[in-house]
């Protein structure tokens, strides 16, 4: 782009001899100068409805503006528009309009005649389909468009493309070190090509504009893929008889624990994404290449860095861990549900960065970290007193209702735990990770699935022992966090001198003794009696044991809101066991359990 500029300052600076041009050029200016080396006359440049430059003179005489009859137009394409939409202009043909690769004339008549003002359209319509692929046209200058886009942030062409392509609107893109990707989506204007200089400009075009040869090798595809999907079906039917029989003939209980891997969710609907595409040079730069420094925690799924863009934004990257459990299908969950949520108590996904093997998620930075680093740490609690905890229950349910309720799509979490609540510089609370996120259809009330992910403690009973989850497994997990929040302990490892029952029995013991307020952590003063009552009773009620009989989050919430509400009294909750140390197994287990009834456990991938 530098060399287009220094051309036409060149010329400026050839045709008027009474002016000095000084040629501005960086990351965020581009523009000229223009001074008087003769004092005694005044000038001035402007570019008038055509398009052409031109200099006007202070007459004293006359009292007005004059112009100086001289052209800064070297040829024909120097004219703004000169060819149309979407035409080219080319200097070293004759005639210098011509349709680029790809195009026809709107107007075919007015082309013979040597009108080419209508421009050119597509010989193929696009239909944002995958075939389509980007034509390069070298040495151009870049067009004009009234809409279009700029992305300084991004700098790899990779990174660039797969914005344009993900929207289905744009028909071009440019990419350059020193402006970032440029995106196009409407007609491109006063295209010319240069002999020196210019830039790279991708065009959107059909499949069928790429090789003769095309829809021979496409069908050949086809029919290698209808041979191989055949054959692929066969060994499924074939399959499915042997599984059948086996089934008939008592499969062993190992098989069918081994054969619980396989997750049989819903698959996610794919959805084009609007969202920003950051270059993996960016993020290094951002983070300081990944430095341990720089690190500010460790996800399930890998790392979290702390970052700063050039803009000064402060950032929290996500970065997938090549050896953890989110593979694509997760990270794509992820991107999709985030992009399309937005309440002030989900934390904001700001874009996503794909580079051959690495896939990262860039968050907006939430300086306060996760609610487990307060509410477990005894020397940290102090500083998050009552009234700051029950905003932050208050804050994650309407968080919760937003996804059950009132989000574009029905939302289930799958996991909610304390280090998933991230807090803002107001210690705002703010659900994150929704890598295990699910989509429910406007009839779904409960799914089932072999492939039971989550985190351990957390867990309502259907989910972890049947795999069955609903808006009512994410309410059992609320339940938990409230519990949590108000005895600053977890429940998972909660250990007490008298018994061996989790903080959930703790908590239901202390309620039927008539004891609930000893559950308050015994850090927190100044504690509001009947706010704390209704949390450990909401707390309970969210935690029973049958998911019909725990609230649904709006209920949550107007009982947490409302000072006179009549609550319902709570059942005893899923997972109500007492725990006991044997001398041979030093680990805990479950005394009692559901002793009366056989169960296949499915297999958990606790985190």
């Amino acid at each position: 782009m530098a060399s287009i500029h220094q051309q036409i300052q060149l010329l400026i600076q050839t045709v008027v001899n009474n002016s000095n041009t000084i040629f501005v050029f960086n990351e965020t200016h581009v523009y000229y100068i223009f001074e008087n080396v003769e004092n005694s006359s005044m000038t001035r440049f402007w570019v008038n409805p055509s398009g052409s430059l031109q200099q006007l003179r202070w007459n004293r005489g006359t009292g007005d503006w004059a112009p100086i009859i001289f052209s800064l137009q070297r040829d024909e394409c120097d004219t703004f528009g000169r060819c149309g939409p979407n035409g080219l202009c080319d200097n070293n043909h004759s005639p210098v309009c011509h349709c680029p690769t790809g195009f026809v004339p709107r107007v075919p008549q007015d082309w013979a005649s040597l009108d080419s003002s209508g421009g050119c359209v597509l010989r193929t319509q696009l239909n944002c389909s995958d075939g389509e692929r980007f034509k390069r046209f070298s040495g151009v200058k870049l067009p004009y468009s009234s809409e279009f886009l700029v992305n300084r942030s991004v700098v790899s062409k990779q990174d660039c493309e797969l914005i344009c392509r993900r929207n289905c609107s744009c028909v071009a893109y440019s990419i350059s070190q020193v402006t970032g990707c440029a995106v196009w989506f409407n007609d491109l204007v006063d295209i010319r090509v240069y002999n020196d200089g210019g830039q790279d400009l991708y065009i959107r075009l059909a499949a069928s504009e790429f090789g003769s040869d095309k829809e021979g090798k496409r069908k050949a595809v086809i029919i290698s893929a209808s041979i191989v999907s055949g054959f692929l079906l066969l060994i499924l039917v074939g399959a499915y008889i042997i599984r059948k029989r086996t089934s008939s003939s008592h499969i062993n209980q190992a098989d069918a624990i081994n054969n619980s891997n396989e997750d049989e969710d819903p698959i996610l609907l794919e959805e084009d994404i609007e969202l920003p595409s950051f270059g993996l040079d960016t993020i290094a730069n951002a983070t300081d290449n990944f430095s341990s420094t720089n690190k500010i925690g460790e996800g399930g799924f890998g790392p979290v860095y702390r970052g700063t863009l050039s803009t000064g934004q402060e950032v929290a990257v996500k970065r997938l861990s090549k050896d953890s459990g989110q593979g694509l299908t997760e990270f794509k969950n992820e991107v999709i549900l985030i992009s399309k949520l937005q309440h002030r108590n989900l934390v904001r996904l700001l874009g996503c960065c794909i580079h051959r093997e690495d896939r990262m998620l860039i968050y907006e930075y939430m300086p306060k970290k996760s609610l487990d680093l307060y509410i477990f740490n005894q020397i940290r609690s102090t500083a998050v007193d009552w009234q700051k905890r029950f905003d932050i229950i208050v804050g994650i349910a309407r968080g919760l209702l937003y996804l059950h309720r009132d989000s574009r799509l029905r939302i289930i979490h799958r996991d909610l735990k304390a280090s998933n609540i991230l807090l803002d510089s107001e210690m705002n609370p703010k659900i994150s990770d929704f890598g295990l996120a699910r989509i429910f259809g406007g009839d779904q009330t409960q799914v089932n699935t072999k492939r039971v992910v989550g985190t351990y403690g957390y867990m309502s009973p259907e989910y972890a022992i049947d795999g069955h989850f609903s808006m009512k497994s994410d309410v059992f997990s609320f339940g938990v966090m409230v519990l949590e929040i108000v005895s600053g302990k977890k429940n998972r490892g909660f250990d007490h001198p008298d018994h061996d029952l989790n903080l959930l029995g703790h908590a239901w013991k202390l309620w039927n003794e008539g004891g609930p307020m000893e559950l308050v952590d015994a850090l927190l003063e100044n504690v509001h009696a009947s706010e704390v009552l209704r949390c450990i009773q909401v707390g309970l009620l969210c935690v029973q044991k049958r998911p019909e009989e725990r609230p649904l989050m709006s209920s949550v919430l107007y009982m947490l809101d409302s000072d006179n509400a009549s609550l319902p009294q709570p059942k005893q909750p899923g997972f109500y066991v007492e725990r006991v140390h044997t001398e041979t197994d030093s680990s805990s287990s479950w005394n009692k359990s559901y002793a009366s009834t056989e169960l296949t456990v499915t297999t958990l991938h606790g985190r």
